[in-house]
This record gives structure tokens, sequence and C-alpha cells, in this order.
């Protein structure tokens, strides 16, 4: 769903318009500072990082609160912290170094560049889901995301496991925009076989050094463990450190210094102490959409465009997990770049950058509303009963639907009929959640629910079966199965 970003208080005296590398900084951005004060104060935001650039120079960095409320470390602008899914641009761009030296194809199969197990073709042909799909995310690879906390027993299998289980095709290719971190697990699984050496390596000696990006690294820089931002719960207490099985899409750790340097480098700037690492054909095809993400939105190789209600092109990505929230926002025809990263999951990063950004630009990075109102299901053409499969990795399970007016019930495996909750049936998706059981080991470690999200083929209803976490102070897991259903 996607969320209309209201804009902060902005304080009397704040006056972004106009500045230079000469005007006194720290008096330009005292509105945003004290507003960001504020939210610490009172919103319970541990410590907020912010980096502002123009022009190929950084013109406003600094840092909030408290990285780590155990040893009472200050943030700075120097402070690592968790990006989450803003790692997405950064793993496309060592992507791009290898297509630039010929040992990826971004337009071949993903398949063609793994080991043993393969992305499963289960709504499409497999031979579609080409890099280039991947990367934008219409491959057909499902919703996903999975945790390993280090004071779990549980830990991450080997990435040919996670494909054999989880890499099935749930959309044909190029049909539909869906955002799979997996997708990304198989880009950094990629990257170290083509390459020939860890996907962490490959970052550290091809993009992080080059671009001066020295306090940066596939997650917690080595030799400065301590000074890394602490990533905290909504009830205020550290998160245990987390592995996952898409480090590509989540792992990375960095500075706001360190990724507005980023940004710089992407918007072509030239900046001290970097070297060019890909070719400004490949920066801009990375930020040129090749799949609609929504009016006025779409995705390239790593990155989000969106345009303004004024027609201004913004290049972004954000993040958000357990104990973290980021945005990272460049507005190309300005030359400018926005990082704000903080400490624990809330809106705002978002707000705050988006206020910058109001600021510098007025009237141009307004986004328009969206409308994200109830809409009544239109149930009609799938009324009757659907009866068909849920595939797990450990063997199928039975699974009717049954849609009589405007109710629906499930019957998943060996439990009885439950109601379906949440309901829709929308641009020929049928979606609802009910309580369920997968039986599996990696399923069952956390409660969740069942949640649909089937494609209506003619008289065939497929696509996936997700096993939802339910909300808790640790960010559970999104693991998917493919289902397939026949009306009776």
């Amino acid at each position: 769903m996607n969320h209309t970003i209201p804009t902060l208080r902005l304080l009397s005296g704040l006056a972004l318009l106009g500045v230079t590398a000469t005007t006194p900084l720290a008096a330009q951005f005292d509105g945003i500072a004290a507003e960001i004060r504020r939210i610490i104060e009172e919103e319970g935001v541990p410590s907020m990082s912010v980096a502002v650039a123009r022009d190929g120079k950084i013109v406003w960095e600094a840092g909030f609160g408290v990285a780590n409320k155990e040893t009472g470390l200050r943030a700075t602008a120097h402070t690592p912290y968790s990006l989450a899914s803003i790692s997405k641009p950064i793993t496309a761009t060592g992507l791009m170094i290898l297509v630039e030296r010929g040992f990826v194809d971004l337009d071949r199969p993903i398949n063609d560049y793994l080991g043993e197990a393969k992305v499963n073709g289960r709504a499409g042909d497999a031979a579609q889901a080409t890099v280039r799909r991947v990367a934008n995310h219409s491959s057909g690879l499902p919703l996903h995301y999975q945790f390993f906390y280090e004071d779990e027993p549980y830990r991450r299998p080997p990435m040919d496991e996670t494909i054999r289980r989880y890499a099935n095709l749930v959309t044909a290719p190029g049909e539909r925009y869906q955002y799979s971190n997996l997708g990304y697990g198989l880009i950094d699984y990629l990257i170290a076989r083509r390459a020939d050496m860890s996907y962490p390596d490959f970052l550290r000696r091809e993009v992080f050094e080059p671009l001066g990006m020295h306090r940066s690294a596939v997650d917690v820089p080595p030799g400065i463990e301590d000074e890394q931002a602490v990533r905290y719960a909504a009830d205020g207490t550290a998160v245990p450190f987390y592995d996952f099985d898409h480090p590509g899409g989540s792992a990375v750790y960095a500075s706001a210094h360190d990724l507005v340097r980023f940004a710089m480098f992407h918007l072509g700037d030239a900046v001290d102490g970097q070297r060019r690492i890909i070719s400004e054909a490949s920066r801009r095809a990375m930020q040129r959409p090749t799949m609609v993400t929504g009016p006025n939105r779409g995705y390239g190789i790593g990155w989000a465009t969106r345009k303004s209600e004024a027609g201004v092109e913004l290049v972004s990505h954000t993040g958000g997990m357990g104990g973290v929230a980021t945005s990272l926002t460049l507005v190309p025809a300005f030359d400018i770049a926005v990082a704000v990263l903080t400490n624990s999951s809330s809106r705002w990063p978002h707000v705050v950058a988006q206020n910058i950004l109001e600021a510098m630009l007025p009237g141009r990075v307004t986004m328009a509303e969206t409308d994200d109102g109830e809409r009544s299901p239109e149930l009609a053409l799938l009324r009757g009963t659907w009866s068909g499969t849920v595939v797990t990795h450990q063997g199928n399970l039975p699974l009717m639907i049954t849609i009589a007016g405007d109710s629906v019930t499930a019957r998943f495996g060996r439990m009885g009929h439950v109601p379906v909750e949440e309901i829709s049936f929308e641009d020929g998706y049928f979606r609802g959640r009910f309580p369920g059981t997968f039986g599996t080991p990696d399923v069952e470690r956390r409660e969740y629910r069942v949640q649909l999200d089937l494609r209506l083929r003619g008289d065939i209803l497929n696509g996936s079966a997700i096993a939802q976490s339910t909300p808790g102070n640790r960010v559970g897991n999104a693991l998917t199965h493919w289902a397939e259903l026949r009306k009776r």
C-alpha cells in the first residue's frame, strides 16, 4: 500500500533555497536540525544521520541522538547504519560492473548464472526470467523475506537450498511488478559466482573502496564494530543481530556520508577520491524505468523512479526492516542527493527527506496523492468452489476455497473450514488471509497466517500462498509457496 507522507512543520527561519558552499551551512539547516531533535525527543527515534549534496559537494551532514544506547555512543554523519533495501542499488551497481566487463548479460536468463538449483517456471517460462527482469522486480519471483537472529538456533541455508524451496515464478515474467528480496538474493549469488569471490569482498573491492566509502560493508564494517548504529525495536530494546537469505537486497551497512557519496557518483558528479566504476551509459540505464509500478512510478536496475506533480523526476530507494528505516533520494535535474538513516522502524526518515527536498526545491517535488481507499470486492466471477494444492518443499497440501456471495471460506491441509478475511478481487487478483498450517520447519518458526495472492486465468486461480508472520517485536518472515486451484 502506498502512503502519502505528511509534510513536517517547517520552523520559521528555514530557508534552504540557494544553499552554496560559501553560505554558513549550520544556519541554513537550523530548522531541519531542530525538527530532527524534536523527533528524537518525542517520537522514540534513537538517532538519525543526514547528508545532503548539491552540485557535487556535500552541503550539510550531521548526526543526532544516540547510535548505541547501551554505551552512549553519539550518532554522527560517519556512523555506519544498516541500510535494509537501499542495499539494492548498491548491489545493482556491482552487477553493472560485471555487465560492462562482459561477465553478465542482462537479457539472458538468470538461470544461466546460477548453480545446480534453478528458478522454477511455475507460472511462466523460466527462460524469460532474465537478469534485467530480476533486477526490476518483474521476473515473477515472489514476495520473500527470511531472517535468522543470532540468539536463535536457526541459520541461513545454502543459497541453492533457498532457490529449491522458494524460487518459483508465481506470475509470468514481465506480467507484473512484484517486489522481491529473493531476486536480489539471486543477484548477489550471481555476483559471487561470476566474480569468483564472495559478494562482500566484491562490493568492498569494486564499489566501496573506489568510491571512497570507507565506512561501508556488507554486514557491519570490520574494525569499527563498536561504532555501528545498533538496531532498536519498537519497545526500545536492542534487536539481536540477524542474517538473511537475501543479502544482496538487505545486508549493506553505510554511513550517511558514504551513502551520499554513492549518490553523487550516480548523479555523475566528479567527487574527490572517487574513480569511475561504471560508465555514464550504465548509470543512466540503471535509472531508466523498465517496469511500471504505479502512476508516474517505475523501477529500473536497482533504482525506483517517480515524477512529482511538477514533473520533476526523482530517483530513489528506501529501506525498512527490524530496527531500520532509511531513505536515499536523487534529483538528477538539480544535482541534489539526500540521505537520511535511522536505527529504528518509523516513517520519520521519509518525512525528513521529503521536507529537505521541499525546502531546497519549493513546489517542485510534492508528490501526488494516491487513492488508498477501500474497494468493494467484486467476487461474482469467482463464485463457487475452487480446489487444488499448495506446493511446499516437503510435499503438497490440499487447499479448497469456497466463495458464496461475500462469504469466503478456506480449507487448508487437515484443518476444517475457516473464514477468509481481508478479501479483495482487483485487476484479476484474488486476495485473502486466513489461519492455517504449512507444517514445514522454515514456516513454523514463527506465528503466521496464510495470505493468498492468486491470478484468475480462465477456470484456474494460481500464484502465491504466503506464510506471513503476524506482527511482533521482531520482524518475522514471508515465505511464498506456489498454489494452483481449479473451479469445480
